[in-house]
């Protein structure tokens, strides 16, 4: 499956099959909440947050990307990342595009 963030694929015609999307909601335990509160009064980078960022995206990734194989896509354009914050120390990643067929 090939995935842009442009809205073609050089030297590729497309047949557009609709919007694709993935989504999770990830937190991290109470513990490493705890511990990455401490990191604020220090200043740095907030690895175990860093680390709950990457994961949820590659899984809003894997989910979106599991939708336009279900549709026949052979790509996804114009794919775009959005996160909000559910509630203190759990956010919401949604990946989301346009699932394409290759002429």
């Amino acid at each position: 499956m090939i995935l842009v963030n442009t809205d073609y694929i050089t030297g590729k015609e497309l047949d557009m099959l609709g919007i694709v999307k993935g989504s999770t909601i990830q937190s991290k335990n109470i513990g490493k909440d705890i511990t990455q509160g401490f990191k604020t009064l220090v200043g740095g980078e907030l690895k175990a947050y860093t680390e709950m960022m990457n994961d949820a995206r590659a899984l809003a990734t894997k989910r979106m990307v599991q939708e336009a194989e279900g549709m026949g896509a052979d790509a996804v354009i114009n794919v775009r990342y959005m996160s909000s914050a559910v509630m203190q120390g759990a956010a919401e990643i949604v990946a989301y595009g346009t699932a394409v067929k290759f002429r």
